[in-house]
């Protein structure tokens, strides 16, 4: 009987841990991965539920529609899409078929006016409307950019420095929304990638743009870089194989740190790569963010790589220096880092929305810009600031000037070989941000194969400010 007695307890015991871990990992479920769950593409109750709520609509900042509601048809959600390919990457799409994307997404719940509730989410709101969403964008700055990239590919992003605001996000090539389903198959097999976001998710070499970051770190770790004198003869050589040059072989000469940046040489900035070693490189990118998740709000920022250079040889260190070998950006990680500058070296986390609202105009949830990290000094902020000053006024990036207002920037011209045995044009790159007393708004374009980043994308930018502090 005792050992009856004694089998029973171990079967009772056995019983109570695993009822224990059951009610446990329901608790786990509910709690932490509920609302994970609930918004699943694969949920189809919240599809049912989507083809019941009239959507909330899509403003930009100055309240211009960007996306309503046509109403519910044959038991679907219809929505028509004001700007079409204008906007595509940044709102995204809503598709009961194709799922969805972008700032559709990310809010779905605000614009199915639902809540999030204790197990999950839970109806607030009149349950047959949708909260409605301001975004941050600018549309007639978003306009312009789409318009200036033409026919190129390539992205255009631009916030406001201070409070991280986004005003412009725009990737190329892009597809119309309101044509979806017709479309699917031509834009899933274009070999152009137009579905891809290219502002937050396309990965580029930045070239010389950043030797913003080989400044800052030269500037934290090497005494009196400043005042340094670097002799540039027009190649730095590592050994008999290889060797680093400036663009078309320009020899500069005797030149100090400013210089260097302001005409953008490869030499100068190879030899501080190797002075300064793989490993202070990499704790200053990471400082911009680099190899990170950065927080967002509206959208969602693939990380920026920055190659581990621990052990690496002279060449390889001095390639990442420039922009060039494994390193790899996203526009609007680029964009960060120049409104870092811009900010007196504070990164502000980048937000899309600024209010949700009800059909009555009742504020449910206001933005309130968000500081992500200090990158570097102030003091430090202030001298890279004065050498974007100078690329435009006098140096690589005097394409990019505008008459009237200081603008500071900085180019880059990135070599890529995505096609073997092709000799392919550099990506042309322009960030910075204006005016520079006062910065309200920082920018990266990108244009793909663009050549010069003097050329197109300076154009771009210049364009693109005149747009926004001269209207």
């Amino acid at each position: 009987m005792e050992d009856i007695s004694k089998n029973i307890k171990k079967v009772m015991i056995i019983f109570l841990v695993c009822f224990v871990c059951l009610i446990s990992y329901n608790i786990y479920i509910f709690v932490f991965r509920g609302e994970k769950i609930a918004l699943s593409v694969y949920n189809n109750r919240l599809w049912t539920d989507r083809k019941q709520v009239l959507r909330g609509s899509i403003f930009d900042r100055n309240m211009n529609v960007l996306v309503k509601s046509k109403g519910i048809k044959n038991k679907d959600q219809q929505l028509e899409y004001m700007e079409g390919k204008t906007c595509a990457h940044v709102l995204g799409y809503m598709d009961s078929i194709y799922g969805l994307t972008g700032l559709q997404k990310l809010y779905d719940k605000e614009l199915m006016g639902k809540r999030k509730g204790l197990f999950g989410f839970e109806k607030k709101y009149n349950n047959r409307v949708g909260l409605n969403i301001q975004t941050t964008l600018d549309i007639k700055l978003q306009n312009k950019a789409f318009n200036l990239l033409g026919n190129n590919k390539g992205a255009v992003v631009a916030l406001n420095p201070k409070t991280g605001e986004i005003l412009a996000l725009v990737s190329k090539p892009s597809y119309n929304p309101n044509n979806l389903r017709k479309d699917w198959d031509k834009l899933r097999k274009d070999k152009n990638f137009p579905l891809l976001n290219r502002a937050v998710s396309g990965m580029y070499a930045p070239g010389s743009t950043f030797k913003i970051i080989t400044t800052v770190c030269a500037l934290e770790n090497i005494k009196g870089i400043q005042n340094k004198v670097f002799d540039d003869t027009g190649k730095l050589a590592f050994n008999n194989k290889e060797s680093l040059k400036n663009y078309n072989g320009e020899v500069l000469g005797k030149i100090k740190l400013k210089d260097a940046f302001i005409h953008s040489s490869n030499v100068v900035f190879g030899s501080l790569g190797v002075e300064l070693g793989g490993k202070k490189l990499d704790e200053t990118a990471e400082k911009f963010y680099f190899n990170k998740y950065i927080p967002a709000d509206g959208i969602i920022i693939d990380n920026s790589r920055f190659p581990e250079l621990q052990g690496s040889n002279d060449g390889d260190i001095a390639q990442s220096a420039i922009g060039q070998g494994k390193i790899l950006a996203t526009p609007i990680e680029m964009a960060l880092v120049s409104s870092s500058i811009a900010n007196d070296g504070v990164m502000m986390k980048p937000i899309l929305v600024r209010t949700v609202f009800d059909n009555n105009g009742k504020i449910i949830k206001s933005m309130i810009p968000e500081r992500v990290d200090r990158a570097t000094t102030p003091q430090n902020a202030v001298i890279v600031k004065r050498y974007m000053r100078d690329v435009v006024k006098e140096g690589t990036g005097k394409a990019a000037n505008v008459k009237g207002i200081e603008v500071c920037g900085k180019t880059g011209t990135a070599e890529h070989d995505d096609i073997p045995n092709i000799d392919e044009s550099p990506h042309s790159w322009f960030v910075g941000f204006a005016p520079y007393n006062n910065p309200k708004i920082a920018f990266a374009v990108i244009v793909e194969d663009g050549g010069l980043g003097g050329g197109k994308a300076a154009y771009i930018a210049r364009e693109l400010i005149k747009e926004y502090l001269l209207k």
